[in-house]
Order: structure tokens, then sequence, then C-alpha cells
């Protein structure tokens, strides 16, 4: 079986046995995958602020109605998986727990103060229409020499059938950004305006957000996790040393990249936290292992 139908299929059993009644894409058309309503597809209700942050956002997630359900409420949703990991620390007020699971830094570090969804970092002024979102920010305090800790978080889009797009030639022409990450250049160039080379991972996305961050807060102020979903197969693999290719590359250029798989960081939590926060490991471990 494919991995983009294994794990579709898994979030499908998952909402039945939750007693879970699934619509389509179009209501009553299209497979049925997803939710009734969003707060069935979610651990917790969206939080005032996370809510607003969705609404500023440009993927238009949480907008639905019968006949169109919103795109948050499809079981194989990334913005919902990420939802579902991190919204809790942000109402816990464990802020530096979740950022330290996430390999941004130490335990007991306390440097990181609130978690913002959708967030926004524009690189080229006015000249792109839209401003990547970038799916989980985690805002450190201003004397911090990291001030973001962003994540990008990928479900199945990364063993979809449908591709992905390349870099837009508009970037390249922004010389002034790409001359201290000469490695990065190199990859951008060769990926514009379609890319060729990777089958699961989407580099060029991944290098607007390096772009937009190292443009607010410079090389050194900021870190950026993929947070994936691992598959034990042959598009697992690939996908696997595609991230490797990728951090090598962004590592080369002193960009603090890394990655770390859903089920990576699940099994951590549950480790760590399995006693004090037994009702959230359960949601997590249930779905996503």
């Amino acid at each position: 079986m494919k991995a983009h139908e294994y794990i579709l299929s898994k979030q499908i059993t998952w909402a039945l046995k939750q007693g879970i009644a699934l619509i389509g894409s179009k209501g009553q058309r299209g497979r049925r995958t997803y939710a009734s309503t969003l707060e069935q597809n979610l651990f917790e209700p969206l939080e005032p602020e996370v809510r607003n942050s969705f609404e500023q956002g440009d993927g238009n997630e949480i907008n639905g109605n019968p006949d169109s359900p919103a795109k948050m409420q499809a079981v194989h949703s990334s913005s919902a998986m990420g939802v579902n990991i991190f919204q809790y620390w942000q109402k816990i007020g464990q802020v530096p727990e979740i950022a330290a699971a996430c390999g941004f830094c130490g335990k007991g570090d306390n440097i990181s103060q609130k978690i913002v969804f959708e967030d926004k970092y524009p690189v080229g002024g006015k000249r792109f229409r839209f401003a990547p979102n970038i799916d989980v920010v985690i805002h450190n305090s201003d004397s911090a020499k990291v001030r973001r800790f962003a994540v990008e978080c990928k479900f199945t889009e990364a063993y979809s059938s449908h591709g992905h797009s390349g870099l837009k030639e508009e970037y390249l022409k922004l010389d002034h950004i790409w001359s201290d990450i000469p490695n990065l250049h190199s990859l951008a160039k060769s990926i514009c305006p379609d890319d060729k080379k990777f089958f699961h991972l989407h580099p060029a996305q991944l290098i607007k957000h390096i772009l937009g961050l190292k443009a607010h807060f410079g090389k050194e102020g900021f870190e950026l996790l993929y947070f994936w979903y691992d598959f034990l197969g042959e598009e697992g693999a690939t996908h696997e040393k595609e991230i490797s290719t990728f951090t090598e590359i962004a590592n080369a250029d002193e960009i603090k990249f890394h990655a770390l798989s859903v089920q990576e960081l699940i099994i951590a939590l549950s480790n760590e936290y399995r006693s004090d926060y037994p009702e959230y490991i359960q949601y997590i471990s249930g779905r996503y292992l």
C-alpha cells in the first residue's frame, strides 16, 4: 500500500472508532475523509488566539460550510495535527517543555514564551502577494539570541501524487538575500522554476521560510524544524534521504535546520509526560502512532 493511502486509511479508522461521522470534501460528494465539525477533528477546541491566527492566515484552514468543509476538518490535515500536538502546551503554559522536546533547546531553558500558528515573515517587500505562512512558530524572549523556533508540519502531503512547485524566479532576483547562503542559493537555482530533484520534500517552501526568517532575525536569530510523518517503506526512506540532503545544504550555510518525525516526538513526550498529561498523551499516541 502506498504511504498516502496507508496514512489516510489509519486516520479514517481512527475517526470511525471515535464515532465521528465523516463527510466528503463537498459535503455529500467526494471521499469521506472530513469530520462533520472542526471540533471533532481536534483534541481540544481552538483557543481564541489560535483561531484568530488561522483566520488571519492565507490557507483558509478553518472556514467551511456543510457543502464545503474547512481544510482543517480533514482527518489527514497537517494543520489539525499541528494544533493537536502544539496548542496544548500553550494552553497549560509549558511552552519551554515542547520547545525542548522538539530539540530546539535544552530542558530547563526558559526563553520560549508563546506559540503562534500560521505566522508570517515576508521577504522581498511588496514583490510577492502572499507571505509564506509557517505552521507553528515559538516566540522567544526579546533578549534571546535565537528569537524564533519555527516548525513546518507535514503529514500526508509529502506522499501525495500531485507533486509540488519549484521556486519562483522572482526570488532569485533578490540578490541581497543570497550572499551569505551560497549553498541554498545553488539549490534554489536548481529547482527554479520546476523542482525535478525532490519527490517528497518540498525544498522551495523551506527555502522561502528560511529567507523570511533570515530577513527578520538574521542567520543566527532563528531555527527551523521539519516535522514530518515517517512511513516504513520505500517512500519513507526516500523522504528521509531528501531531508538529509537538504539538512546538509542548509547547515553548510550555517542555517540552524533539523528534522524530527512525528512518531519520534510523540514517543519522547509519552516517555516524559504520560503520568502528568495522560489524556493528551493518549490522544496523540492513539491517533498518530
